[in-house]
């Protein structure tokens, strides 16, 4: 269908690992040049090219890649800044033919740009597929020349758009651009095809094709009563209006679920609720954090507080204005000025560390602080993986004591999880305190925290030491709404026997997730914190 109609179908989104696999289906498709994340505006759109202009002695201009009429290649598009994912979006509204979007994200939240996921019509995950499983993948020059050739002359059934667009709405999905770009897949389908028009199967085809990994498929129980009541004696039928020749739209959506992979919507769904959080539409933080991350642009700008000079940019923004800036005719020199100058940036990334408030109560050492134990401890493994900071923070008896600063030591933090010790009261509101110090600390250096909260909520001495449930969880609240108020995301799991009314209006306080797990053994605790979490 790219082949056929690149410009109708705007684009792949090839969601797949480095390796054979991809190679053989990369190598098939209809596109010329690749472009990375990190591509500047130069070589996009196109702009004074240094080295003809030096050499020549006036000015040369580079045509862009987007200037072109190829199709492109993006590759690591997982990584794609927001930035670039407008430019491309707009290139593909205005001229572009097609793109193919190649995501090698591993983890969940490594999910392509909503703007470009929005305007590519097809989407393929080649994750399940072994090299012997494709083999040789060719694509018949002829078939495409002939199918092109009848493309102009498909005709859709009446009443094709109408019901796309109604089975984009009940799978959830807001974009107009799908119902647009699967008649697009329709039409290429039923040309390559030979259809002079559409067929059903051809529509059931493009259903599943370019809906199928946009929507959010919410559970559409079959409701028995909302059938019409049968007439009454006497009353007579209203006439039955006469059925269209158009594909029913049940058989639309079934089929449309039927193409999607059990697995498929929980990864998607996850990339898009950790994008969300991190305001931006591709991996790590956006924010100005405690390393350098990949280059960005340059800026104009003043050097000095360790901003440096990009030499090549600045040539290329004096480069232009050298025949004016000349005295004499002959003259060789390059004259610099201050509003040449361009500095060296850079995306500040945040380290992450996750800070785990552990209930070390009577009452949840009594039921499930070993479960609690062996969860935090099957995620601390994940997190040295990641090289993800690790702080361990015990609330029992009167007070709350940090167990672990942050640290990327494993060895030391099993040793001190596994001496933490179970008994006392539940000073929840002293663990949420020092748990929303320790935040602001952490991110004073430049890390990104996020608070794992893992009690049974019931929580009955207050701060100032007192055993008096109703301050105790009147602290909480007061506590919970300031973590809130600082913007440090959190997660609530529930660990008791059965869900706690107080955790959950303490999690709606937090504007945290809340997680109940009455019968959850380490394993599963483990699971779930890794899903919240974005681990």
């Amino acid at each position: 269908m790219l082949a056929v109609d690149p410009a109708g179908v705007k684009g792949l989104w090839l969601r797949a690992r480095s390796g054979p696999v991809r190679d053989v289906v990369t190598q098939a498709l209809p596109v010329a040049r690749r472009i990375h994340p990190v591509i500047d505006d130069v070589a996009l759109f196109g702009g004074v090219d240094l080295a003809a202009t030096l050499a020549a002695g006036q000015l040369r201009r580079s045509m862009g890649i987007l200037s072109g009429a190829e199709p492109l290649v993006l590759t690591m598009a997982e990584r794609c800044p927001p930035a670039l994912a407008a430019r491309l979006s707009r290139w593909l509204d205005e001229s572009g033919p097609c793109l193919v979007a190649l995501d090698e994200g591993a983890e969940a939240e490594e999910v392509l740009a909503p703007a470009l996921a929005d305007r590519l019509g097809l989407f393929l995950d080649l994750g399940e597929l072994a090299y012997s499983d494709i083999g040789a993948l060719v694509l018949p020059a002829e078939q495409i020349a002939a199918a092109r050739r009848r493309l102009a002359g498909v005709v859709l059934p009446a009443g094709a758009l109408e019901s796309l667009t109604t089975v984009a709405l009940a799978m959830g999905i807001a974009s107009l651009r799908a119902p647009l770009l699967a008649l697009a897949v329709a039409r290429a389908l039923a040309a390559w095809r030979g259809e002079a028009v559409a067929s059903d199967d051809t529509l059931r085809h493009s259903a599943e094709l370019t809906l199928a990994h946009r929507g959010d498929l919410p559970e559409v129980a079959e409701d028995q009563d909302s059938a019409p009541p049968p007439p009454e004696p006497g009353e007579a039928e209203e006439p039955q209006t006469p059925q269209s020749d158009r594909i029913p739209d049940e058989i639309l959506l079934e089929a449309v679920r039927a193409a999607l992979p059990a697995d498929l919507l929980a990864r998607l769904a996850a990339g898009k609720a950790a994008r969300a959080a991190k305001g931006s539409g591709g991996t790590g933080a956006a924010r100005k954090g405690n390393h350098r991350g990949r280059p960005l642009p340059p800026r104009p700008g003043v050097p000095g507080s360790g901003k440096r000079i990009d030499l090549v940019a600045t040539l290329r923004a004096a480069a232009p204005w050298q025949p004016l800036r000349r005295h004499a005719p002959d003259a060789v020199r390059l004259e610099i000025r201050a509003s040449d100058l361009r500095l060296k940036r850079y995306q500040e990334t945040s380290d992450r560390v996750l800070i785990f408030a552990v209930d070390a109560s009577g009452s949840s050492a009594l039921s499930r602080l070993a479960e609690a134990k062996g969860a935090i401890e099957l995620l601390l493994a994940q997190a040295y993986a990641r090289r993800d900071h690790v702080a361990l923070i015990a609330f029992r008896g009167l007070a709350a004591e940090l167990l672990l600063p942050p640290t990327r030591s494993l060895v030391q933090t099993k040793r001190r999880l596994s001496g933490l010790p179970g008994g006392g009261g539940t000073p929840l509101a002293a663990g949420l305190r020092m748990a929303f110090d320790l935040g602001l600390q952490t991110r004073a250096r430049g890390m990104t925290p996020t608070i794992a909260l893992l009690t049974d909520g019931r929580g009955n001495i207050a701060l100032d030491g007192s055993a008096n449930r109703v301050e105790a969880e009147a602290d909480a609240l007061r506590l919970s709404r300031l973590i809130c108020a600082a913007a440090i995301p959190a997660l609530v799991l529930d660990i008791a026997s059965r869900p706690q009314a107080a955790l959950q209006r303490l999690a709606a306080s937090l504007g945290a997730a809340y997680v109940p797990l009455p019968r959850a053994d380490a394993h599963r605790l483990s699971g779930v914190l890794q899903s919240a979490l974005g681990a």
